[in-house]
C-alpha cells in the first residue's frame, strides 16, 4: 500500500509496505493490545538536515519515530524490533 505524500506533516521520502507486520509496538495503557507496524517511512520537515524514520500501522497512522542525522543512517539503521519481514525500500 503506498503512502500518503506527507506523514504527521513530513515529506515521505522512502518507504516500505508489508501485509506481514514489520514488527509489534506495545501500547503504553495496560493491558491494550500490541500494535502491528506495517508501513516504515523515511520522511523530513522542510528544510531540516536531519531525517525521521516512522513506523505505521495498516492505515499509515504514525505509531512511532526516530530521529536520524541523515536519510541514509534512517534507512540503514532499523531497530531489531522492525525487522521480522525484510524491507523492501521504495521512493515517491
Amino acid at each position: 500500500m503506498t503512502p500518503p505524500t506527507h506523514l504527521d506533516g513530513a515529506r515521505v521520502l522512502a518507504w516500505a509496505w508489508s501485509d506481514l507486520p514489520f514488527g509489534h509496538v506495545t501500547d503504553e495503557h495496560a493491558g491494550a493490545a500490541p500494535i502491528a507496524i506495517h508501513g516504515l517511512a523515511v520522511c523530513r520537515y522542510g528544510d531540516e538536515a536531519c531525517a525521521y524514520r516512522f513506523c505505521c500501522d495498516a492505515r499509515w497512522e504514525t505509531v512511532q519515530d526516530e530521529v536520524y542525522a541523515s536519510v541514509e543512517e534512517a534507512r540503514e539503521q532499523l531497530p531489531a524490533q522492525y525487522r521480522a519481514v525484510a524491507a523492501t525500500c521504495h521512493t515517491p
